[in-house]
């Protein structure tokens, strides 16, 4: 990907440096396990290993791990909900 898209890859590159900072507001640890939420809600592998083992480095416990994990799943049903609302309007709509 690089070599076929060397400028869009560096700034995807440079994106995935901002859940590492260590001179921001939020702390690491936090930065990661938001950064877990966030993959689990995405359902992405990729970033669920690489975040977890992240925020583990930065400190981070299994219980806080888990939390970040039912933080994105109950997100995740609140958006399903909110679209089945939105299913019953157009059901309801007139043809």
């Amino acid at each position: 990907m690089r070599k076929l898209a060397p400028a869009d890859y560096e700034a995807w590159l440079n994106l995935e440096k901002i859940t590492a900072r260590t001179d921001g507001a939020i702390p690491r640890k936090y930065r990661e396990l938001i950064a877990v939420a966030v993959a689990c809600a995405q359902m992405c592998p990729y970033c669920i290993e690489a975040h977890s083992k992240a925020a583990k480095a930065a400190g981070a416990t299994r219980e806080e791990l888990v939390e970040s994990a039912l933080l994105a799943a109950a997100l995740r049903a609140g958006a399903a909900t909110t679209h089945g609302t939105m299913a019953l309007k157009f059901f309801d709509a007139q043809p």
